[in-house]
Order: structure tokens, then C-alpha cells, then sequence
């Protein structure tokens, strides 16, 4: 009786299996937490150096869920839903969503590719951000080109989209973004971005471009949140725009234990009053340099260099276009492979009559066309 009643429930034992098996949800994230000193900030009519506790020196600190259900044939339903969040406060990140940092669900095919809907990063993002200092593995957000111009950053994520993804077919990847406006008016506060890469052995090499039309309009249902737009991150740089585009192209090169690399870009704000420009246009072209080299498993160092060329039309106060220099070094202890401490130094030069450097999450703009920003942190993977 007892073989006979434990051979009827085995096929249901073993179909529940199959079942857990065929599907999976994780829960996932990322602590950065660290003591940041800024030689020179001017705020509130004062100016000085300035200490600070801070969250996300390198990486935005995170959780997240993402999950997957295979429905046979290759096929299969994806989703992720991460948030963000400052640890020194609590608060969330992203303007104040709760699932600020993405948020989408799609169908993902192994030889195909994924087709995603919702709060998305755009193909500059996926493709030439992984190849600069601004990726999430070296020094992403206080490696961010001046203002973040050109999105490298993520500064500005794109919602209402509708985006795919392929397969890599021999090294070759490729996707493209679409975000709705969600108005009546289908053109104002819309974005879409193309882009692609190819590997080939140590050798790694894409192209970008982003488009948002409409980003200093009201809507704030659109592809952008303009409060999300006109904060531009940490850099507090207004760039509502009756159309923004951004052309970005890069390569890298690993040798061994060293890593070296390129990256171009080129911002164009158009129909802009920022910038001290009257309706007017400005832009930027960013040449970046950079390199990693693996001292030991545990020990990484990092250098980057981004020269920024900027030029506003019809200025009304400065007499010169805006030019920056700014220099990067890290340096990783890797206790595991889930946490690290890190010490990275930044300097930023500005050029041009007036202009005063701003270095991302420093805190504030210098009073000077000078300013030097050190940071320790710790952080841990989960």
C-alpha cells in the first residue's frame, strides 16, 4: 500500500519540480557607500572645502528583483524592476520612484533577442557607456563627463519605451529604443536611440545615438521626467531642449592584465535658454582616454582622461566657450568577489572667461576654474 501510494505521488512530485525549475525570481543589489572631500564648493554665498557621507561615490546604491519563466522553445518572459536609493538617508533615488533605476517586463528569445516595455536605459547606455570610465565597473558616476552631456551616465532614463535587444550572432549586437510621449501632441517629450557593438577577441568597438525632442516642454509623462531632465543628475545643469541628440562611438583593447580605450561623443542642445544661450544652440564634443590594468587578482588601478569642448551660441554674459579637463584615478581592493573598497581622485580644470569647474557628485560647483574631489568607500553586492 505505502510503495503503491508513493509511486502515484512521484510523477506529481517531479511535475512541481520541473514547474520551480521552468521559472525564477531574484533578488539582487548593490551598497556604495563612502567619505567624500571637495576642496572648493560655493553654496549659499559662501564657499570652502566640504566633507561628505555620501551614497553611490561610484555606484548608484540599489535593489532590485529580476525574474524569468521559460515558455518553451527558446522563449521566454522576462522582467526587472530595480530601485534606487541614497543608504545615508533612506530616500528613494530617481526623482522619488520606486522603481526609478528600470522597470520593465518583455519577451527574450535565445536566437532572436528581447523585445522590453517600460523604464529603460537607451542603446548609448548599453552599448558606448561599457566601453568609457562611466561604466558601472570602473568609475561610473564621478567618472561622468562634465553635466553628464551626453546621458553616458544614465543621468536621464528613458520611460514609456518600447525597446529590443539581439542575440549576439558572432560577436555582433545590436538595439534600438522607442519612448512615447504619452500626449496628444506625439512629437513633444518623445525619445528614441539606435546603437550597436562587435567583438572580436580583446578587441571591442560601438556606436550610440540618442534623440529626445521636446524635453523643455510640461509634459512630465513623456519619455523624460523634465524635473529628471533639468536636474541632469548631480551636475545641475539645465538642458531642457526643443530637440537634444547625442553621437557617441568607442573601442577598447585588452592586453593581458591592462585595458585601454577611446571614447568620442558629440551633445547638441537645440532651441535651449540654458547655458546663458538665448534660444539658441550649444554643444559639446568629449574625447576620452582611458585605461585599467589588473595589479594583482585582487588589486585594480584606473585612469581616465576627458577633454571637453563646448560651445554656447548667442552668450550673453562670457565672453569664451566653455572647455574643460578633467583626470580621474582609481584604485580597488577586492576582499571578494561580492566586496570591495576603493579610493578614487578627480581634478577638473575649466576654460574660458568665468566659467568655474563642477565636478559630478562633488557637491557643488567650485568658485574657481579649479576643483579636486577624494573619496573612500565601501561597497558590497548582494
Amino acid at each position: 500500500m505505502k510503495k503503491s501510494r508513493i509511486a502515484w505521488m512521484l510523477p506529481l512530485l517531479l511535475i512541481g519540480a520541473n514547474a520551480r525549475a521552468q521559472s525564477s525570481v531574484t533578488l539582487y543589489g548593490l551598497i556604495d557607500a563612502g567619505l567624500m572631500y571637495t576642496n572648493n564648493v560655493a553654496k549659499g554665498g559662501s564657499q570652502g572645502s566640504l566633507w561628505q557621507a555620501t551614497s553611490g561615490n561610484i555606484n548608484g546604491s540599489r535593489w532590485g528583483l529580476r525574474g524569468s519563466e521559460d515558455l518553451g522553445g527558446g522563449l521566454k518572459a522576462i522582467f526587472v524592476l530595480e530601485n534606487g536609493f541614497n543608504l545615508q538617508t533612506g530616500r528613494l533615488g530617481q526623482n522619488g520612484r520606486e522603481f526609478g533605476r528600470q522597470a520593465y517586463v518583455g519577451l527574450a528569445s535565445s536566437d532572436y533577442g528581447a523585445l522590453t516595455l517600460g523604464r529603460q536605459y537607451d542603446s548609448l547606455v548599453d552599448f558606448v557607456a561599457p566601453l568609457s570610465a562611466t561604466a558601472g565597473s570602473f568609475g561610473d558616476t564621478g567618472f561622468a563627463h562634465p553635466f553628464d552631456n551626453d546621458n553616458l551616465n544614465h543621468s536621464v532614463r528613458m520611460s514609456n519605451a518600447v525597446k529590443y535587444m539581439s542575440s549576439s550572432y558572432a560577436g555582433l549586437k545590436f538595439g534600438a529604443l522607442y519612448a512615447f510621449s504619452n500626449s496628444t501632441d506625439f512629437s513633444m517629450n518623445r525619445a528614441y536611440s539606435a546603437g550597436g557593438s562587435y567583438s572580436y577577441g580583446p578587441f571591442n568597438v560601438a556606436v550610440g545615438y540618442l534623440q529626445i525632442n521636446g524635453s523643455n516642454g510640461a509634459n512630465t509623462a513623456g519619455a523624460i521626467d523634465v524635473a529628471e531632465s533639468t536636474a541632469n543628475g548631480t551636475g545641475g545643469f539645465v538642458v531642457g531642449a526643443s530637440r537634444e541628440w547625442v553621437l557617441g562611438a568607442g573601442a577598447n583593447y585588452a592586453y593581458g592584465p591592462a585595458l585601454i580605450g577611446f571614447v568620442f561623443t558629440r551633445s547638441v542642445y537645440q532651441g535651449t535658454t540654458s547655458f546663458n544661450s538665448v534660444n539658441g544652440a550649444m554643444s559639446f564634443y568629449n574625447y576620452e582616454v582611458n585605461a585599467k590594468y589588473a595589479l594583482t587578482p585582487a588589486i585594480s588601478l584606473g585612469i581616465a582622461d576627458t577633454y571637453t569642448d563646448g560651445h554656447a551660441a548667442n552668450s550673453r554674459t562670457f565672453g569664451d566657450d566653455p572647455k574643460y579637463n578633467q583626470v580621474n584615478l582609481q584604485a580597488i581592493y577586492s576582499f571578494s568577489k561580492r566586496t570591495d573598497v576603493y579610493a578614487e581622485a578627480m581634478y577638473q580644470h575649466a576654460i574660458g572667461a568665468q566659467y568655474v569647474a563642477f565636478i559630478n557628485t562633488s557637491g557643488g560647483a567650485s568658485s574657481t576654474a579649479n576643483q579636486v574631489v577624494g573619496t573612500v568607500g565601501l561597497r558590497h553586492r548582494f
